[in-house]
C-alpha cells in the first residue's frame, strides 16, 4: 500500500520546458503561454514553482537548448531541480523538496508530454500525492515509427488528460483540466 500524504498544500511542478525540448513540441507558443499562465497564477495565490529542467548527451545542461523555453523563468528563490532521468522524482532532491514545502498536491505541466510527464505523474500518484495534470499545458511531438506509423501528438496529449481523469489510486485524487479553471484554493 501506498504512503497516503495528509494535507492540502499544492505546489506547481514545471518540467522540462527548455529550448531543445519546446522546439520539437506541438502547438508550443501555446503550450508555454498556458504554462506562464499557471505560474503567475501560482505566485499570485502563494504557491510554489518548481522548475525541473533535463540533461543528458543530447540537451547538454548549459547549453543554449538546455535553458527554459523564452517567457518562462524562476522568479527568485523558486526551487530549481536537475534530472536525468523521465521521472521527476528519480535520483533527484524533488521529494525532498516536496516534504520541506509540506506539499501534498503537485500540479503539472511541462512536456514531453509521454515520457517525463507521463512518469512524473504516476511517480506522483505512487507516492501519495494528489495530481492535478494541466490538460492543455503540456506537449510533445509526434512518434514515428519505423513501420511508418505516426502518432500525432495532439492524439498523444489527449491520451494522457483522459489517463490522468480516469486511473484511480486509493485515497489519492488526480484529474486534469484547462488552465483557465486552475484556482489553487479550490484545490484544498
Amino acid at each position: 500500500m501506498a504512503f497516503v500524504r495528509t494535507g492540502a498544500q499544492a505546489v506547481l511542478i514545471v518540467v522540462d520546458t527548455q529550448v531543445g525540448v519546446m522546439q520539437e513540441a506541438w502547438d508550443a507558443g501555446r503550450v508555454v503561454g498556458n504554462i506562464a499562465l499557471a505560474v503567475d497564477k501560482a505566485r499570485n495565490q502563494g504557491v510554489p514553482v518548481i522548475w525541473v529542467q533535463h540533461s543528458d548527451d543530447e540537451l547538454i545542461k548549459g547549453s543554449s537548448e538546455w535553458e527554459l523555453a523564452e517567457g518562462l523563468a524562476p522568479a527568485a528563490g523558486e526551487i530549481r531541480i536537475d534530472k536525468q532521468f523521465n521521472s521527476s522524482f528519480e535520483q533527484t532532491p524533488l521529494e525532498d523538496a516536496l516534504s520541506e514545502l509540506g506539499a501534498t498536491r503537485i500540479v503539472l505541466a511541462g512536456a514531453a508530454t509521454n515520457w517525463c510527464i507521463r512518469a512524473t505523474a504516476y511517480a506522483a500518484l505512487e507516492r501519495g500525492y494528489d495530481l492535478v495534470l494541466l490538460e492543455d499545458a503540456h506537449s510533445t511531438g509526434n512518434m514515428e515509427f519505423q513501420d511508418g506509423v505516426t502518432i500525432e501528438a495532439a492524439n498523444i496529449i489527449r491520451e494522457l488528460n483522459v489517463a490522468m481523469t480516469w486511473v484511480s489510486y486509493p485515497d489519492r485524487t488526480n484529474t486534469a483540466l484547462p488552465v483557465e479553471e486552475l484556482d489553487f484554493a479550490a484545490l484544498s
